[in-house]
């Protein structure tokens, strides 16, 4: 089987496990809170669930040692999606939809971290090392798919029930395609003789970086819509900002995947794309359409590209460690986002808002660059002297 057609797969696959499965909350929420099942509050504990699920699945699939367990994990993960998101629409009230975004969260965590090792190791062996960030389209351009999805859905007077059938069966249609053709786990290459197997610093400042990422994006990532909602008093024009959002997302992607690669560079990128991301975040408290229109754009680019250019980092650091790293930064990622929904929560308990949540959001972000600066500094002035020698 060609590698573009499992890497292809491998979207696909993502579309069922993160566009679907963990991203269809977003344009869920107005419904939950308007059919009275939640309040923000009560919306910001669901997500917190569905994000101690990806920590857990995360957690898990870092220790599948082997190449059997994890692809137990990647096939049951996927269907898992699945079956979750039609039993979604039988789900009503806080604890049963708490519940079953707590097992859609271990699920499509499953898939990303054992998807993103395997469709990477795949591409580098092809000789197409860039093919690997292909794959992070497919959580973009579910959130495109099902942003569309609400908004017909919703011109027709559809309920959340509705809406989760409707995610059910483009996500089971989807797997099917995508379960026979996507890239397995295989075993890692051996650590070249010399190599001592420690990480280099750089990494624990990366995984410090990612941590904060979830923290700090995760709040427009998971409240767009609501806030959308609340702003445009439920018209129609509300529900473009989701379907944009993952629109721009796959641009930011496919920018950064086919982006010329010079030394140093990724570094920079990321620490670029960060600070993007500090500005969409702080752009959403700005009133009116203007405000939540620049924060979807400044947000939306660098969301995955963010991600991708993560991983790439990671792999220029310790590329035969690569596996078990992007099981440890997912966790980390997984930790900051935990975090998010709870400070939205409480925002939204103590002053009746998100303000004070995208406030800590935007810090962050902020405090995530910075974070990346002292590395990336000490990987150009490296760079340079080999250059000069």
């Amino acid at each position: 089987m060609p590698p573009l057609v499992r890497i292809l797969a491998s979207v696909l696959a993502l579309i069922v496990a993160m566009g679907v499965g963990r991203f269809a909350l977003t344009p869920q929420l107005p419904h939950l809170i308007a059919e009275g099942q939640v309040d923000l509050t009560g919306a910001g504990l669901i997500a917190a669930a569905n994000y101690l699920g990806y920590l857990v699945g995360a957690l898990d699939a870092l220790y599948a040692a082997s190449p059997r367990r994890a692809r137990q994990r990647l096939i049951g993960g996927l269907w898992a999606c699945v079956a979750i998101t039609l039993m979604s629409a039988l789900g009503h009230g806080l604890w049963a939809h708490a519940i079953l975004r707590f097992a859609a969260g271990v699920a499509s965590a499953w898939v990303l971290v054992v998807l993103t090792s395997a469709a990477s190791q795949l591409a580098v062996q092809a000789g197409k090392a860039h093919w690997g960030g292909l794959i992070f389209t497919g959580p973009s351009i579910g959130v495109l798919i099902t942003g569309l999805v609400a908004l017909g859905m919703n011109l027709h007077g559809q309920n959340s029930s509705a809406l989760w059938l409707a995610y059910g069966v483009i996500a089971l249609v989807l797997a099917a395609i995508a379960q026979p053709l996507i890239p397995m786990p295989q075993t890692p290459p051996p650590i070249p003789a010399g190599s001592d197997g420690k990480r280099h610093r750089a990494f624990y400042a990366l995984l410090g970086a990612y941590t904060l990422v979830g923290a700090g994006y995760i709040i427009p990532a998971t409240f767009l819509s609501q806030m959308a909602a609340s702003r445009f008093h439920g018209q129609w024009q509300a529900d473009l900002f989701w379907p944009a959002f993952g629109l721009i997302a796959t641009v930011g992607v496919l920018l950064v995947a086919f982006r010329k690669p010079t030394p140093g560079g990724t570094g920079r990128w990321l620490i670029g794309a960060l600070w993007l991301q500090a500005a969409g975040v702080l752009a959403c408290l700005f009133p009116g359409m203007s405000g939540l229109a620049l924060g979807v754009a400044l947000c939306g680019g660098p969301f995955l590209a963010g991600m991708l250019l993560v991983m790439q980092y990671a792999r220029e650091l310790d590329p035969h460690g690569h596996a078990r790293n992007v099981g440890i930064l997912t966790a980390g990622f997984a930790v900051g986002q935990l975090s998010g929904p709870l400070i939205a929560a409480l925002s939204s308990h103590f002053s009746g808002g998100l303000q004070a949540a995208l406030g800590v959001a935007c810090a962050a972000m902020v405090t995530a660059g910075l974070l990346m600066l002292p590395p990336v500094r000490e990987q150009r002035r490296l760079g340079q002297l080999a250059a000069e020698r």
